[in-house]
């Protein structure tokens, strides 16, 4: 079979929910769903829910009470699991999808409290989703999705997940995903207020749970649920499926309306239960390729190691590759916990092997206070058309407290991912298309690339220590005090036996 789209299942979910807290009284609510096949044969899928309200009808109060006590004019919660394979997937619909919990803040000025006391209270207050303006940013690695994340996140919703798009979250299947994530957005418009902008993506891979190892997907197979019917207080609800390039595929049941390659199905004007589905008649098994030679969907590639075998020591790599042949500027950001710490003196710039400390630049370092702040490492990259750029860096981690370490600190310690965000392109070459689309997404709004979390190996303390003090001390206390007991409770006397004999009793 041919590499392309044939070789490309994946399938990803998005779903979007927007809410808006205006300052009239009219609120609005929307909810979407799109479904569009990856070209490495997954689908991703992205659900968006957009609400505006001013009396709460619609608007989550306990969103509004935090936004308005700590004065938070922009806000970027994500909650991801997996990692996003830009090469193969492109860029994501959201673009928050590092590893773990991350959490961007606009915070305005003119509040009673200072923005570090409003940041604490915020954080406290996200326990579960777990003028000018100050820009706060923290990273979770090791926190995950789960049920106790996915509960709230749907009480923010007006109906719930009695009905509605947001009825398909099942637990089951979208935690069984390759990739998952969901996120709370919210931004302060002059024009409208205040909009919410809930999110959850996923990226279901429908070979593997096709008895027949087929391509052939429904929303009963994905989700084992259909939609009954559009939330009541939506002012639009659609289910929007992006259509194969190839014409040999059947859409049932007949979308309402299909324009530019994008089949929409109307909720609202629907009063019978929705199940979508994509079959490919005749078409064998699928086959997934041996190799992949396509070209990567984006501009960059990267890949970041912690290297060395010292618990002491290591060495930051970080590989990028440009793969268009123009020149490229992006932005590097790198938090990086305390407990591994960054010697910038020895940061080292390579391009195809060659020392190019001239392609880093306008470089900006905070350094980390021990069991307190991160260290936040920010600089300017050039890349050369074509080309791999290495960064390296030695890190130097230093010893915990025994207080310090997680229950299974014979794990490691997760760290938070590196963030690129290309912003400059230079001109030049003729672009294939493959390149000419990376280059169109770079000349749009800019996107963040996620480098995968690393794991850390710390010196760690041997916690079974403890329990071998106490295991000696209390056989030493036993047999010390059996034998003093001994002594000074039993008494010994001298029995005779007849025929002469005698015997020591107790």
């Amino acid at each position: 079979m041919q590499l392309g789209w044939r070789s490309n299942l994946y399938f990803l979910l998005g779903l979007y929910f927007s809410q808006v807290l205006a300052a009239n009284p009219a609120e609005r609510f929307d909810e979407e769903l799109t479904l569009r096949p990856l070209r490495d044969g997954k689908n991703p899928e992205t659900l968006d829910n957009d609400d505006d309200p001013q009396h709460y009808t619609l608007f989550p109060l306990a969103l509004g009470q935090i936004l308005r006590e700590y004065a938070v004019t922009e806000l970027h919660l994500s909650l991801n699991a997996g990692n996003w394979n830009y090469d193969r997937w492109g860029y994501p619909d959201e673009p928050g999808v590092g590893t773990g919990a991350e959490l961007w803040v606009w915070m305005g000025d003119g509040a009673s409290a200072t923005v570090d006391q409003r940041w604490q209270g915020l954080q406290g207050s996200l326990p579960n989703w777990t003028a000018p303006h100050q820009l706060r940013h923290a990273t979770l690695p090791s926190e995950h999705v789960c049920t106790e994340n996915l509960t709230p996140f749907l009480k923010l919703l007006p109906c719930k997940s009695l009905s509605g798009i947001a009825s398909l979250l099942n637990p089951h299947r979208v935690f069984d995903a390759d990739w998952h994530g969901l996120g709370v957005h919210v931004r302060y418009r002059e024009d409208a207020g205040v909009e919410v902008r809930l999110a959850f993506q996923a990226v279901f891979d429908p070979i593997r749970s096709s008895p027949d190892k087929r391509r052939d997907w429904s929303l009963r197979s994905i989700f084992d649920r259909t939609v009954g019917k559009a939330c009541p207080v939506a002012r639009s609800s659609e289910i929007h499926v992006e259509l194969p390039r190839e014409q040999s595929y059947t859409l049932v049941p007949d979308p309402s309306v299909i324009n530019d390659r994008h089949a929409t199905y109307v909720l609202v004007d629907r009063h019978e239960a929705l199940d979508v589905a994509m079959a490919w008649p005749g078409e064998p098994a699928f086959q997934y390729p041996l190799g992949s030679a396509a070209t990567p969907l984006t501009h960059l590639s990267v890949q970041r190691t912690l290297k060395g075998s010292s618990q002491s020591d290591a060495k930051l790599s970080v590989i990028i590759t440009n793969n268009l042949p123009v020149q490229i500027q992006t932005g590097y950001l790198e938090t990086m916990p305390w407990l591994a710490q960054f010697y910038l003196h020895t940061l080292r710039v390579y391009s195809d092997g060659h020392s190019r400390d001239d392609l880093s630049s306008i470089v900006s370092y905070t350094p980390p206070e021990p069991h307190s702040r991160p260290a936040l490492l920010q600089a300017v990259l050039t890349l050369p058309p074509s080309s791999t750029v290495q960064l390296t860096m030695d890190v130097w981690k230093p010893f915990l407290r025994y207080t310090e370490h997680p229950p299974d600190a014979q794990r490691g310690w997760d760290l938070p991912p590196a963030v690129l965000v290309p912003f400059s392109l230079g001109g030049g070459a003729t672009l294939d298309q493959n390149a000419s689309l990376a280059a169109a997404a770079l000349r749009g709004p800019p996107r963040r690339i996620y480098t995968p979390v690393l794991l850390v190996d710390l010196a760690t303390p041997d916690f079974s220590m403890p329990y071998n003090v106490i295991i000696m001390s209390c056989t030493l206390i036993a047999l010390l005090f059996g034998s003093v007991f001994n002594l000074l409770t039993r008494k010994f006397v001298v029995v005779r036996i007849a025929g002469g004999a005698t015997s020591d009793l107790t």
